[in-house]
């Protein structure tokens, strides 16, 4: 049975992404080892685990390519708020410690509201606030 689900990223400087994320406001994972070729997030109230590994160590996982992020993504990771504002102030964070928004915060289809950035690596990170009482059924 599966009992977690972590997500693993390349980056090229582990100090600065996890500067970079701490700046976020996400906590570093104790459970997990910290190295200068490793760092491990746990993100959000479920305690999401997001590791990133330079990308030598990442390399040694796979037998595929990375993935070049500058003009693409290979997926989109989401982040659920709880407000409009802190929708506003994660994406005010991440552009202060060096994150490219890529979409301001704004309204979507009449129940959500979110924006976007790109990391030092460029993974695009999504910001969500949902307001289900909005959402209209078809």
């Amino acid at each position: 049975m599966t009992k977690e689900i972590w997500l693993n990223l390349p980056v090229k400087d582990v100090k600065s992404t996890t500067d970079f994320f701490n700046a976020l406001g996400f906590a570093v994972n104790k459970n997990a080892p910290q190295s200068d070729t490793m760092v491990s997030f746990k993100i959000g109230q479920k305690d999401f685990i997001v590791n990133f590994f330079t990308m030598e160590v990442f390399k040694s996982f796979t037998s595929f390519k990375i993935a070049e992020l500058d003009n693409a993504t290979s997926c989109l990771i989401s982040i659920d708020a709880e407000s409009r504002n802190e929708v506003d102030e994660i994406l005010d964070r991440a552009a202060e410690a060096g994150a490219i928004i890529y979409a301001k915060g704004g309204e979507k289809d009449g129940w959500m509201y979110g924006g976007g950035f790109t990391d030092l690596d460029g993974h695009k990170w999504n910001v969500l606030f949902m307001d289900f009482s909005k959402f209209k059924q078809q």
